[in-house]
């Protein structure tokens, strides 16, 4: 009876590994002998087989604030920028099995998306007249940069599970070697367009 009684304990006690609980937007995926059995996304008080290991994956919402990076415009000009990202966790399964830190992941991947978009765009566009044939740039176009940054980072960080909620620009400037005289080329060119506008309005009149 009593050594009835302490497998019986045992068995019980070894049962009892099987409940765990889950907070809101918590996950747990399941692994059985090496094998993925499984996720639970739903928050609660739970009982699964005993010989599961389970590893919890958080599916709130996490902000990353980019370092700022030097980098060349699409005008060879040397600028500061850093970035914003709002991320969570999609796939938990990729997320757990297919990198080895998700966070480390995603800060590397985004600052090479980083890179990637302010290297395609110039600082800062002359205008010109035809409206349509004005590129986007860092400092007017904040809301259409911000989409293709998303997009970027998000192809980037796809094979990771990883969802990018939104991403924007946090620090954007030149240069520092360089900042006097962008400034003073910018003054110009405002100058001359300027000029070129009252130009055009008179022979416009005439």
């Amino acid at each position: 009876k009593l050594i009835a009684g302490g497998v019986l304990l045992g068995m019980t006690l070894f049962c009892c590994k099987g409940f765990f609980t889950l907070e809101p937007n918590q996950a747990a995926v399941m692994v059985f002998f090496g094998k993925y059995a499984g996720t639970l996304c739903e928050s609660g008080f739970f009982w699964v087989n005993p010989f599961y290991s389970r590893t919890r994956v958080s599916l709130r919402i996490n902000n990353w604030n980019t370092p700022v990076l030097k980098v060349n415009d699409e005008r060879g000009s040397p600028i500061e920028i850093a970035a914003v990202v709002a991320w969570r966790v999609h796939n938990t399964a990729r997320a757990v099995f297919d990198v080895e830190s998700t966070l480390n992941y995603l800060q590397i991947q985004s600052e090479s998306a980083v890179r990637q978009v302010a290297s395609r765009h110039a600082y800062d566009v002359v205008e010109v007249m035809d409206t349509k044939q004005r590129k986007k740039s860092l400092r007017t176009d904040w809301n259409a940069i911000a989409g293709l940054l998303r997009e970027s980072i998000q192809q980037h960080v796809e094979v990771a599970g990883i969802v990018i909620e939104e991403a924007k620009i946090a620090h954007l400037a030149y240069a520092p070697e360089i900042a006097n005289a962008m400034l003073r080329r910018q003054q110009a060119e405002a100058v001359v367009m300027a000029r070129q506008k009252l130009v055009d309005g008179a022979v416009g009149m005439v």
